[in-house]
């Protein structure tokens, strides 16, 4: 399942980020948003959703939370 198909106010686990951009893969990292680490979707929007990662909260865009796997 990916972060797009995630229930709002439940907290996963992120299994892998498929992406094959690097420094996307290392800001996400920078971010605390890392296989293991836990992800909870605060709210959905057009673009994308809010995602809670540690103590922040990021909006991610679509095809980034279709690249998280939870």
């Amino acid at each position: 399942m990916t972060l797009a198909e995630a229930q709002i106010g439940k907290e996963y686990r992120i299994k892998e980020i498929d992406t094959n951009d690097e420094e996307l893969n290392t800001f996400l990292f920078s971010l605390g948003c890392y296989s293991g680490e836990p992800i909870t979707v605060i709210s959905r929007r057009k673009s994308g959703c809010v995602v809670s990662i540690k103590d922040g909260r990021y909006n991610i865009d679509r095809p980034l939370a279709e690249a998280i796997q939870i």
